[in-house]
């Protein structure tokens, strides 16, 4: 089995900086992309940024510039800085990445909060 544990949610004011760490701990042979998305409240789940194992970026348009996600991969870990944080930011954020144990598949954290006060 694969576990995604997150870290470093938590409240800010707007302005401030948030980092996010996932690692992934477990049966892990091989891990493909790494990701993070994002709910608030009432709204659909929201890709936020991506990485490829060879360490290609894509950030969804209202947090370019803002975030930026990197992955020590040693580490099996995904990390997302969050800067310039706005209240629009606030949201659980969730761990993604699809990994190889026996077989190819798509794992979730269990989602830390962040919130942004104004």
């Amino acid at each position: 089995q694969v576990q995604l544990v997150e870290s470093g949610g938590g409240l800010v004011q707007a302005g401030g900086s948030l980092r996010l760490s996932c690692a992934a701990s477990g049966n892990v042979v091989r891990i493909d992309s790494m990701g993070w998305y994002r709910q608030a409240p009432g709204r659909q789940r929201e890709l936020v940024a991506r990485i490829t194992s060879g360490g290609s970026t894509n950030y969804v348009d209202s947090v370019k510039g803002r975030f930026t996600i990197s992955r020590d991969n040693a580490k099996n870990t995904v990390y997302l800085q969050m800067n310039s944080l706005k209240p629009e930011d606030a949201a659980v954020y969730y761990c993604n990445a699809y990994i190889r144990t026996t077989n190819w598949n798509n794992y979730w954290g269990q989602g830390t909060q962040v919130t942004v006060s104004s």
